[in-house]
């Protein structure tokens, strides 16, 4: 398990949990969108090493299904604290025109990373390396963006109490 350490932000949640809750949440919070900016690094990477193992095996006839279905949403609040939680997931979709059982995309990316029990298919993961690569970048992806919606968020305020002056 990678561990990686953020360190600088103290300064910027204090000051996010300073402005008004009204500004805060207008149009989405920035911890929402920097979130969202540090999934989408880890779905990127998801995707590209999805299409280069699937390329790697020669196979043709892959649809793409499951690489049109990784996805960065937003996740359900954590329970145990206030705050927000975006996740990289696959959303489940059938594959239509197959013969024999119904597959959906949650069990095909199932079996591609861990690989299938009877040993037809070796485990070829893309999740767990993509996350191990580029969790560090993502990190540091949300930090950055949300000191620039903290910072843009402070001067669009003091900018509007100038003109109320």
């Amino acid at each position: 398990m990678k561990t990686v350490e953020i360190s600088g932000l103290k300064g910027v949640l204090d000051t996010l949990t300073s402005l008004p809750q009204e500004v805060v949440f207008k149009r989405g919070s920035p911890v929402k969108l920097a979130l969202k900016r540090g999934a989408q690094v880890i779905r990127d990477e998801e995707k590209a090493r999805l299409r280069a193992l699937q390329n790697e095996m020669g196979r043709n006839d892959v649809t793409g299904l499951i690489e049109k279905n990784l996805i960065a949403t937003r996740g359900k609040p954590p329970t145990e604290f206030k705050g927000e939680r975006y996740v990289v997931r696959i959303k489940k979709k059938l594959y239509v025109g197959r013969k024999g059982p119904a597959v959906s995309t949650v069990k095909a990316a199932q079996i591609f990373e861990y690989g299938a029990e009877n040993n037809s298919q070796p485990a070829r993961p893309f999740i767990r390396t993509a996350f191990q690569a580029k969790a560090e970048e993502a990190i540091n992806v949300i930090a950055e963006n949300l000191i620039a919606r903290v910072n843009r968020m402070v001067k669009d305020m003091a900018n509007m109490n100038k003109g109320k002056k």
